[in-house]
């Protein structure tokens, strides 16, 4: 059994997992959402595994729902519930932190063997493979910051400063945590976690998805 959250707005419905950071499904009711996590699972066993970890979520229960806001209202997991602001040990940030890094190598393997063109959506929308990297990379620069990391701005292309960047995330997120935010303004280690996760796996399952679609 396995808890999650619903966090709801406008015509978005936001289904997560606490305890598996980027577990999260995107739609516009709650019922669907529930049942688009259910059939990610086999997806983020296979990130679960990378991590060294056992992914057997069982039953689905929903232990909350949480009144989202204007970003929630895009689409965006966007919303700190208040078991969310207890302290992180060791072994839980840690843990955590295999389940980003192994995120952010499935990322790079998905890049490397996706045709630079995907398909477009209905209205001919959507960015393709690089632009889709160059995005996460960027957000996650800006997500760095909320956790009192700061990087200039670097080419994507640029494999050093990525990893430097990458592993200075994680090595503040691998620390035993308060639960209070890492930096004024900022966020505490748990929704880094979360947000940050998600960010990767959503458009790592993009990527598949869209390229799958010309096969």
């Amino acid at each position: 059994m396995t808890d999650i959250y619903l966090e709801l707005a406008g015509k978005k419905a936001v289904a997560w997992s606490l305890e598996w950071p980027g577990w999260c499904r995107v739609r516009t009711h709650e019922a669907e959402a529930i049942q688009a996590l259910i059939e990610t699972e086999p997806r983020y066993r296979l990130i679960a595994q990378r991590a060294g970890l056992d992914f057997t979520p069982g039953d689905l229960v929903v232990v909350e729902r949480l009144a989202g806001d204007s970003n929630t209202a895009w689409g965006l997991p966007a919303v700190q519930a208040p078991g969310e602001s207890k302290p992180l040990n060791a072994a839980t940030a840690q843990r955590s932190v295999a389940l980003l890094r192994a995120s952010w190598e499935t990322l790079e393997e998905v890049v490397a063997r996706s045709p630079e063109k995907l398909r477009k959506g209905p209205r001919g929308g959507g960015r393709d493979r690089d632009e889709i990297r160059r995005h996460v990379i960027e957000a996650e620069r800006a997500y760095a910051r909320k956790i009192g990391i700061r990087h200039k701005p670097f080419r994507v292309n640029d494999l050093g400063a990525l990893k430097a960047m990458r592993e200075e995330i994680a090595t503040v997120l691998s620390q035993p945590a308060s639960g209070e935010p890492l930096v004024p303004g900022g966020w505490n280690a748990s929704y880094a976690f979360r947000r940050m996760a998600w960010h990767v796996v959503d458009h790592i399952w993009e990527i598949e998805d869209r390229r799958d679609a010309w096969l």
